[in-house]
């Protein structure tokens, strides 16, 4: 989209809008991109393009595949056209201020000659810009220019064509033709300077999109290779990966075995060594050896493609305060216009000095120094840097409201396994239960615990070497106690001892001293018999207890909730450095955990896998995700720790409070640069002291606030996370 100002942004999104079918619309100024939520059975793709066209503006529609966030020719105009700006203008500026140059009698019309290619050729965007938003009755930054630059032009034509007209007055020739230049080259090296800026801004997605290679290498049925591009990989295509070369969709090794850099994913330096039935992901790299894997995910279905996607919808979101700003760029460009107008009125009957010559300034001076670029640009770019920042770190925001409420936690409520824990427990004890156990139990238990998700059920099915998996087996899941199954007309039960409130005494005692070790029992039986009881074991994360440390360190209270029995829960809480926890919980229990301390007046933050906590996730004030690969819950969380490490919490509650603080500053900047120069433009310190500020000086500092905003925002890529 050709978006000049925060006006365009609006004027698109009204557009947008007003189409029957669309849901919401949000424009990007920074990055001139809009992300538009339709019902598809109601408006195509091609309307949505017809009505910005009609606007005035344009739209390419993003289709799937690799994204170019260049326009590397039309870069090099803008350059070509501001460097030949800036030297005819230096020509123009040594002729209007050298004594003995000004007053030859062709100087006037040399100054005319150079200024016309800058004004209306360097220019033209500006006129070009302006005159189509007027068919449409809107108006933007380019009518500003046109309008300033225009009016020193023309007058200062008129003056040199028509000198009589001001002589026989009384009045003094003036001719700004250094002016219309001057302020048409300071704009166009403001926006090459913004759009610099601007393009560091994307350099997160740039680096993302960069990631995926183009070509992969499949292995054929016939066991030959070849070379193709990404786009065709199939799902269950055998692809090679040599040493060096960056992985192309995601997949499990098949055969071989490597050292994996995972950082542009995850964060982590450390490279992760993986083999045969491992997880392999997009845009990774690999580092030695080669190794076979088979697609699984491919297109938009991989982790980097999910990743890319939530990095976009989170950097073109936007903070209640900017959408206040919104509101006043809509009307801002008007507000101007009649503020200038006003001005040049107010100059003419109340100056007895030099009314015309004055008048003329001030409506020039206020159109040009009251651009609305810096309010426009103060928050999504401060968005887009600090969304990119946590990208690169393995930190996904889902929107800028999880970015902004992070800030505001003081209460952590932590799941136990696989959060604070490996989550990969394993069988260490097991003892047959009083009614004793038969082959065919094994089979059964196993085949149940192949039905469920829970981290437990690996750890039992791996213990139950050479069992076999049922085909007439129902299996269902009891939240917060186990899961139980039908086979054969019996109910069987794996689970905790909610599902068996009545053990026999040696099983209560075999059970009360495992947990007693910190070890986590589930109990298997059939009706209310209990044929065998196992003992795991999940060792705590080497991370936790320092990640812990720097959560209460920035005045957080950490609480655990977990599912597992007081003692297990107790000794990992002890570990961890946890004060406060609670055991045995059920997901409703976790939920009024949640509510509770909400009523007490805190800002909660659920830290969860997005599935069985769905429940908590979805009452905390933020949720999120730990995990890996495709297990992360990016769909769901307001924020997903991609590499599954909890320091990584701390890291992101800085840079949710350095963004929102640089948004703040972005925002006063510009309001009070506004505020500031709006009077003064008009002319209010004439009176005091006789100061009138020159339209070029206006012309650099409207370039120079919009820079410095972008500049100010470019700040967080430093910050260190």
């Amino acid at each position: 989209m050709n978006l000049s100002c925060a006006g365009c942004a609006a004027n698109v999104e009204n557009a947008l809008r007003r189409i029957e079918g669309v849901a919401g619309v949000r424009v990007n100024f920074a990055d001139a991109s809009a992300v538009v939520e339709y019902d598809a059975g109601v408006v195509s793709p091609e309307q949505l393009r017809q009505a910005v066209r009609s606007a005035g503006y344009d739209l390419i529609v993003e289709q799937t595949g690799r994204t170019d966030v260049e326009d590397s020719s039309a870069d090099y105009k803008n350059k070509l056209q501001t460097v030949f700006a800036s030297v005819l203008s230096v020509l123009i500026v040594i002729f209007a201020m050298t004594p003995h140059l000004m007053h030859l009698k062709w100087a006037g019309w040399l100054m005319a000659a150079l200024a016309a290619p800058v004004v209306f050729v360097c220019g033209g965007r500006f006129f070009a810009g302006a005159w189509r938003l007027a068919r449409h009755w809107a108006m933007n930054m380019d009518t500003l220019v046109a309008l300033s630059a225009g009016t020193a032009y023309v007058f200062s034509l008129f003056s040199l064509l028509v000198p009589q007209f001001w002589t026989s007055r009384g009045l003094p020739v003036n001719m700004w033709f250094e002016t219309a230049a001057v302020i048409v080259t300071f704009i166009l090296i403001g926006r090459l300077l913004e759009d610099r800026a601007k393009r560091k801004t994307t350099s997160a997605i740039r680096q993302l999109i960069g990631l995926q290679p183009n070509t992969a290498t499949v292995i054929l049925t016939d066991g030959q290779t070849e070379e193709i591009l990404i786009d065709k990989i199939k799902i269950g295509d055998c692809v090679l990966v040599r040493s060096g070369e960056k992985i192309p969709v995601d997949g499990v090794i098949s055969e071989g075995r490597s050292a994996i850099d995972e950082s542009m994913i995850t964060g982590e330096s450390l490279p992760v060594d993986k083999g045969a039935g491992d997880k392999v992901f997009a845009g990774t790299v690999n580092q030695d050896g080669s190794f076979r894997f088979v697609a699984e995910k491919v297109g938009s279905e991989t982790v980097l493609s999910q990743i890319i996607r939530m990095v976009r919808y989170a950097q073109n979101s936007k903070p209640p305060l900017q959408r206040l700003a919104d509101r006043l760029v809509a009307v801002f460009v008007p507000v101007v216009i009649v503020i200038a107008c006003v001005s040049a009125v107010l100059w003419l009957c109340y100056d007895n000095v030099n009314p015309v010559v004055h008048a003329l300034l001030a409506f020039v001076t206020v159109l040009i120094v009251a651009c609305p670029c810096a309010l426009g640009l103060a928050t999504p770019t401060a968005v887009m840097v600090g969304v990119g920042r946590g990208a690169a770190s393995g930190i996904l925001f889902k929107g800028m409201d999880s970015l902004e409420n992070l800030r505001n936690i003081n209460t952590l409520v932590i799941d136990k396994t696989g959060t604070l824990t490996e989550g990969k427990p394993t069988v260490t004890d097991s003892i047959s239960g009083k009614e004793g156990d038969l082959p065919h139990h094994c089979d059964i238990l196993y085949s149940m615990e192949k039905h469920s998700t829970h981290p437990l059920s690996k750890a039992l099915t791996d213990s139950l070497a050479g069992a076999k998996l049922l085909d007439n087996i129902e299996v269902e899941a009891v939240a917060g106690a186990g899961i139980k199954a039908c086979c054969d007309g019996k109910q069987y039960f794996a689970g905790n001892s909610l599902l068996f409130p009545a053990l026999d005494e040696a099983s209560e005692e075999w059970k009360t001293a495992r947990e007693a070790e910190g070890k986590t029992v589930v109990i298997f039986g059939e009706g209310e018999k209990v044929l065998k009881l196992f003992a795991l074991a999940d060792s705590i994360k080497s991370i936790s207890k320092q990640a812990v440390k720097q959560i209460v360190a920035n005045g957080i209270e950490v609480i655990m909730a977990s599912g597992d029995n007081p003692q297990t829960s107790a000794m990992i809480a002890k570990a961890a450095g946890i004060e406060h926890f609670s055991a045995e919980m059920l997901p409703e229990d976790k939920m009024l955990l949640i509510r509770k301390k909400q009523q007490e007046g805190k800002k909660v933050a659920m830290v969860g896998d997005g599935v069985n906590d769905s429940a908590a996730l979805a009452a905390a004030d933020v949720s999120i995700a730990m995990g890996s690969g495709s297990d992360i819950a990016i769909e769901t969380a307001d924020l997903t720790i991609v590499s599954g490490d909890l320091r990584k919490i701390s890291d992101a509650i800085r840079l949710s409070r350095a963004t929102v603080r640089t948004i703040r500053q972005n925002l006063f900047w510009a309001f009070i640069y506004n505020v500031l120069a709006l009077p003064i433009a008009a002319g209010a310190l004439y009176p005091v002291c006789g100061f009138l500020l020159d339209p070029m000086i206006a012309g650099a500092a409207m370039a120079l606030s919009s820079f410095s905003v972008v500049t100010n925002s470019l700040r967080l890529r430093t910050i260190k996370i």
